[in-house]
């Protein structure tokens, strides 16, 4: 059943060096104020999964705390590359990257498994493509009833996921709204969950085909306004475009991406993000 946490507490609890982790949100919801409390906590060797890994996953990644990233298509959205990816994968700094990437049908498909407690997922996918000849876990097998040769991919089974959503109820039910991408999937895919709220309402009072998760899937529930910018939470406050391009000139200097770090992530707090969203509420 799912407690209700500071933020602070809730990472310190359920994530370790080591772990394996994701991170989720498809440009909307993503959990940018769990990952910057991730960061300060000081862990690291993670193995991070995302469908669309963007500039947290840029950010964790340039700070040495990632040793491997599971992943379909990374880049800084609207904007281009995510450099301190990139500096990893071909230079080695701040330390070898181990990458694994697969198209979205595949990591959609293995949340999916992995919320089934399947072992692997089965699609249509990779016809023509080169990735199978780089990846070795991309496999080939047989469909027992038609001949069909379809493609096998191992189920995401992470130890965390953490997403961002618009409300949690007294009970510890969170409400997600909008674009909702694989959140629900990876959070029942994972032994355990984070989500971080903009709010605690007495009751959720919604229609009967919202996206719910129920309590019992949730470890811990942080309140923390503003906790998905600069992308946006549908209902609360809009996307901050300034910010996705201020960071591509950023992280194209490692000096310059230290410094960042530090002045805007290791030295504040989650509630610095109800503060970068006051001009951006709906």
């Amino acid at each position: 059943m799912s407690k209700f946490q500071p933020l602070s507490t809730a990472i310190k609890e359920n994530l370790f060096s080591g772990s394996f982790v994701v991170f989720e949100g498809f440009t909307h919801l993503i959990p940018y104020a769990a990952a910057h409390e991730t960061i300060r906590s000081g862990i690291t060797d993670l193995t991070l999964a995302r469908m669309t890994p963007d500039v947290i996953y840029d950010q964790m990644i340039g700070m040495g705390m990632v040793s491997k990233l599971i992943f379909s298509y990374a880049g800084n959205p609207g904007v281009g590359l995510l450099r301190r990816l990139r500096d990893a994968v071909e230079n080695d700094w701040p330390r070898p990257l181990v990458i694994e990437e697969h198209s979205h049908a595949a990591i959609a498909n293995s949340y999916e498994a992995g919320a089934s407690n399947l072992p692997l997922a089965i699609l249509r996918g990779y016809q023509g493509a080169g990735l199978k000849g780089i990846n070795a876990n991309i496999k080939s097998i047989e469909c027992p009833f038609t001949g069909e040769i379809l493609a096998a991919v191992p189920a995401l089974r992470p130890d965390v996921a953490v997403i961002h959503a618009q409300k949690a109820d007294s009970k510890g039910n969170v409400l997600v709204e909008g674009i909702i991408g694989v959140q629900k999937q990876a959070v029942l895919s994972a032994r355990k969950a984070i989500v971080t709220v903009e709010e605690i309402v007495p009751e959720l009072n919604t229609h009967p085909n919202a996206c719910i998760i129920p309590s019992w899937a949730i470890a811990s529930i942080s309140i923390v306004p503003g906790g998905a910018h600069p992308s946006y939470t549908q209902g609360y406050y809009e996307r901050d475009n300034s910010s996705y391009l201020e960071w591509d000139k950023i992280s194209s200097d490692r000096d310059a991406f230290r410094v960042w770090m530090q002045k805007n992530v290791l030295e504040q707090g989650p509630e610095v993000f109800n503060q970068r969203v006051e001009h951006l509420r709906d």
